[in-house]
């Protein structure tokens, strides 16, 4: 028996030198952009992470990189607190995803920055992995990560009790400034909006690394605006930029606001952003998803006081080798 286990084991190890240098990873980069949408174009996820706009906007901060295997997309990502891990496979067929699975198996018993196999799973996939491995998954929910989903008619209109105080500081806005509205592919803007991003940072009490590599993200998305599915304006107040925002739309049904900065000088500049954005780029949807809130206290308190209508969960997976 001892001797089997050895050569299970030796055997685990040869396939995952082999698989190892048969997966080349690559960094994410723009010009990869056609290639990827391939497979990311048809947005069927209900969480912000697999859209290509969301990858370049991180790639830095969570050194996405991916690689193509039997005409599969695999996206490898890494997290501080996580490790590395594996997005869900896309474009594998369910009669090849076992088999792809010992695979990346393989892989990442080379590489010891893996704490789990896969991150970023939504709820369909998990349950795709429970019917295929039974007792060998493990998961847990990331519950930092979950997604806050709003409806696009509630945030445009801000109706009810809990919305009242955001309807006010947005009346208030109106009121007291004089304002215009530029679309972010106006080049005018640019630097004016990464100069506002770059301030915004300046005058956080605490700088998370996450918003260090945002600010980088963000001039890169700026950098790039005619390559990606960006979405965005920009508020000004006498001429002063007062805020800006960035997002997209994935599908009929979702957008997705990635950025959004202001100068809190302008009091219910946030709440003129919100409603502005959505009521003049994003009414068609019925979703907003605005990201998570990464554990952080006050982002969370923000996130919430917008009444949210459903979170997505999100889980973090690990699957046992026989």
């Amino acid at each position: 028996m001892r001797n089997d286990k050895i050569k299970v084991s030796e055997n685990i190890k040869r396939e995952a030198v082999t698989v190892y240098k048969m997966m080349k990873f690559n960094t994410l980069t723009i010009e990869q952009r056609d290639l990827l949408l391939k497979y990311l174009e048809e947005y069927k996820f209900n969480t912000y992470e697999y859209s290509f706009l969301t990858l370049f906007l991180w790639r830095d901060y969570c050194q996405v990189e991916w690689c193509i295997y039997k005409d599969a997309l695999i996206l490898k990502k890494k997290d501080y607190l996580k490790g590395a891990y594996f997005m869900q496979p896309l474009g594998i067929s369910p009669q090849l995803l076992p088999e792809l699975i010992e695979k990346l198996n393989a892989v990442r018993q080379r590489d010891p920055s893996f704490k789990v196999l896969f991150g970023d799973v939504e709820e369909p996939f998990l349950l795709q992995l429970k019917d295929l491995y039974g007792n060998r998954i493990k998961f847990i929910e990331d519950k930092n990560n979950y997604d806050y989903i709003y409806d696009t008619q509630k945030l445009i209109n801000l109706t009810g009790k809990k919305l009242h105080k955001k309807k006010n500081l947005y009346n208030q806005f109106i009121r007291k400034y004089e304002y215009t509205i530029k679309d972010i592919h106006n080049q005018e803007t640019h630097e004016e909006c990464i100069c506002l991003a770059e301030n915004w940072l300046q005058n956080q009490k605490i700088k998370y690394e996450e918003l260090v590599f945002e600010l980088e993200g963000i001039k890169k998305v700026f950098h790039n605006l005619d390559k990606l599915n960006v979405l965005g304006m920009a508020v000004y107040v006498k001429d002063q930029i007062a805020g800006f925002t960035l997002g997209e739309k994935v599908n009929d049904k979702m957008a997705i606001i990635h950025v959004e900065k202001a100068d809190l000088r302008y009091k219910g500049i946030y709440a003129f952003l919100n409603k502005t954005f959505v009521e003049n780029y994003l009414h068609d949807t019925l979703f907003i998803n605005r990201e998570e809130d990464l554990g952080i206290s006050g982002l969370r308190k923000a996130k919430l006081a917008y009444e949210p209508v459903k979170f997505v969960k999100k889980y973090l997976v690990d699957i046992g080798i026989n």
